[in-house]
């Protein structure tokens, strides 16, 4: 059974690898970002599964689109 609920980034729950990304989308002020292009990405959604396994196996791709980079780290 699939179910499909509607959540923030700030209020998705990450696991494994997916948790640094999560992280650090919300350390840079991007949630806001991050939702509008998943929901463009993905507009009938997307399981929690899947959310997870592109925030784990997608990072760079993540940053590059929000803007966020290694300076944004270290400050």
């Amino acid at each position: 059974m699939k179910v499909y609920r509607e959540i923030t980034i700030a209020d998705f729950e990450a696991w494994a690898g997916a948790v640094v990304t999560r992280g650090r989308i919300i350390e840079a002020g991007k949630e806001d970002e991050f939702d509008t292009l998943i929901e463009e990405l993905y507009p009938d959604g997307i399981d929690e599964t899947g959310l997870n396994d592109i925030l784990w196996f997608d990072d760079e791709w993540i940053f590059e689109a929000l803007g966020i980079t290694d300076e944004d780290e270290d400050e």
